[in-house]
């Protein structure tokens, strides 16, 4: 199973956010283990070094996402998928349609992300992190 996965989710579990830290944690754990295929979108990596700025050390904010890039793969952005994202105003943020072209790109089986609400146009669905343990599980039997 591939699954794009929303940036929230990876800050989840590198900033222990609870309630969802154990949720992303689990989910982050599949990659991992290469029992789930797991990406990110490129822009996802200078997004979280901001968001980590307040919580953590340049150093480790360097080093947590040198780790979390070597468990999940990075789906590039280029020109076609910005031009895209430009002209899809269907979508309210230009950020969720980036990673919404980037899970089109890999072939997605979802987006997992927590805010599903702004997926609703998506040609890949989105689904809550606690729902996709679920389905994932499903999946094995």
């Amino acid at each position: 199973m591939r699954v794009l996965i929303d940036t929230n989710i990876m800050l989840d579990m590198l900033m222990g956010r609870q309630p969802y830290f154990d949720i992303a944690d689990q989910i982050i754990k599949l990659c991992a283990d290469k029992k789930l295929e797991g990406y990110m979108a490129a822009h996802s990596i200078p997004n979280m070094f901001y968001v980590l700025r307040k919580s953590m050390s340049d150093e480790n904010r360097r080093e947590a996402l040198k780790s979390l890039c070597q468990i999940v793969k990075i789906e590039g952005i280029d020109s076609f998928k910005i031009f895209s994202a430009i002209e899809r105003k269907e979508f309210g943020d230009l950020e969720d349609c980036l990673q919404e072209e980037c899970s089109v790109s890999i072939g997605a089986d979802y987006i997992v992300t927590r805010n599903v609400k702004d997926f609703t146009t998506s040609r890949v669905p989105a689904i809550l992190p606690n729902d996709f343990l679920e389905e994932y599980m499903k999946h094995l039997k």
